[in-house]
């Protein structure tokens, strides 16, 4: 997509190349404007995004902070603020997105198009919901948390950095590890990933495979990924395809700090998506999740209970328990699991105490529990409790079958799921 609407570019010192590309780019105005005159600018040009054209901290500290405090307050889809700076320096404005100084200016055009995507997608959900907005009419809520709270990063390696790695990026987001590349690509094909740091231990050629792999498939282009080892050709060849592809050496916690605004923005595009996929739905799906909301659970279980006794095909009930270890990502990381695998005429819900419901229909008791099975095999063998080293998911599985004398209520009490039922 092209640059649509104004852009600010700050810099104390004329930013030609910079400012040039963002014009081929279909920007218009752009607006260069020096520190001490950003929030003016800003609130003259209602800008689309803000590009910090210099490395280092602001020159003028009150009108940094003011023009951040501008950005977070301003009503409407949220700006995208990116900034040219070194992964050892502190960006001048918080939750910048950041790019290496000597990124070409090629590249940061190619990074704030991405972000621009996710103000598109951010602007739609936002003009649903006030279309939609009606009195009796019920819409997805949008979370106010930080989307950081989501997100999920997949650290894969295996040298003597990789546990350091490991400890950096679990203070701060939910972890995957993974010391194969076998292992990272079968998570990132079956997980919600928000992330990927690639460590020491690879050869060049493994790490080239994985990135090609990235690089070849549209769902992965705009993925943050810290490359911790491997060549510079590496990063050159594949800066052009992976627009989030950084270098990560040094500290690990310096540079899980330059990546975390980048691993927020796509796990905040992440959540928008649910929340258009519920919409799509007319709010039948539950836009953390991906199941059914419970009331539509509910409503569905009554028809399926009714088609059953009518066509004289069975019904079943399986409902999934976890650990008490079991934490609210990795909760939601579950359930949205199960959306992926349940057979398309089966349905599920996720309950109150985090239990999982699912809905086979025309299934006798005998195949639900093999289906079953293998749902919670899934799980088992996709789903860590919290990092590397820990247990993986323990499931539970309680059956039930309809009879004939079944309400609702009787067949949900029967496989435990009294307080969902009441």
């Amino acid at each position: 997509m092209s640059l649509q609407g104004p852009m600010v570019v700050v810099a104390d010192n004329p930013a030609p190349d910079l400012v040039d590309a963002l014009g081929e780019a279909g920007a218009f105005p752009v607006v260069e404007s020096r520190w001490a005159d950003a929030p003016a600018a800003f609130v003259s040009v209602q800008p689309s995004a803000i590009v910090l054209a210099e490395a280092g901290p602001a020159s003028d500290l009150k009108a940094a902070d003011t023009l951040g405090l501008q950005i977070r307050t301003r009503n409407g889809p949220f700006i995208p603020l990116i900034g040219r700076a070194r992964s050892d320096q502190a960006m001048a404005i918080p939750d910048t997105l950041p790019i290496d100084v000597d990124a070409s200016a090629t590249r940061l055009v190619a990074r704030l198009r991405m972000a621009l995507r996710v103000r598109a997608l951010h602007a739609a959900v936002l003009r649903r919901m006030e279309t939609f907005s009606a009195p009796g009419v019920i819409l997805p809520p949008l979370s106010q948390t930080d989307a950081i709270d989501d997100a999920t990063v997949l650290v894969a390696g295996r040298g003597r950095s990789y546990p350091a790695m490991a400890v950096a990026v679990g203070e701060r987001v939910g972890l995957i590890g993974a010391l194969s590349v076998e292992t990272a690509a079968k998570y990132l094909n079956a997980r919600d990933i928000d992330g990927v740091v690639i460590g020491d231990g690879f050869s060049p050629k493994v790490v080239e495979a994985l990135l090609t792999v990235m690089a070849e498939d549209p769902g992965f282009r705009d993925l943050p990924v810290a490359l911790a080892s491997g060549t510079p050709d590496l990063m050159n060849e594949f800066a052009p395809h992976l627009v989030n592809l950084e270098s990560a050496h040094g500290d690990p916690r310096a540079w899980i700090d330059w990546i975390l605004p980048l691993v927020r923005l796509h796990a905040f595009d992440a959540r928008l998506k649910r929340v258009m996929q519920s919409f799509d739905s007319e709010g039948l799906l539950d836009p953390q999740t991906g199941l059914l909301t419970r009331d539509a659970f509910w409503h569905d279980l009554a028809m399926a209970m009714q088609q059953s006794e009518q066509q004289g095909i069975g019904l079943s009930v399986a409902r999934f328990t976890f650990g008490p270890e079991l934490e609210r990502r990795a909760s939601m990381d579950t359930a949205r699991l199960v959306s992926r695998i349940v057979r398309n005429i089966d349905f599920a819900c996720q309950g109150s105490d985090g239990s999982i419901l699912c809905v086979f229909t025309g299934t006798d008791l005998r195949s639900a529990n093999v289906i079953s099975r293998r749902i919670a095999s899934v799980l088992r063998n996709t789903m860590l409790i919290s990092d590397v080293g820990r247990p993986k998911l323990e499931t539970h599985i309680t059956l039930g079958a309809l009879k004939p004398t079944d309400t609702a209520d009787s067949l949900l009490a029967r496989v435990g799921a009294e307080a969902f039922a009441a």
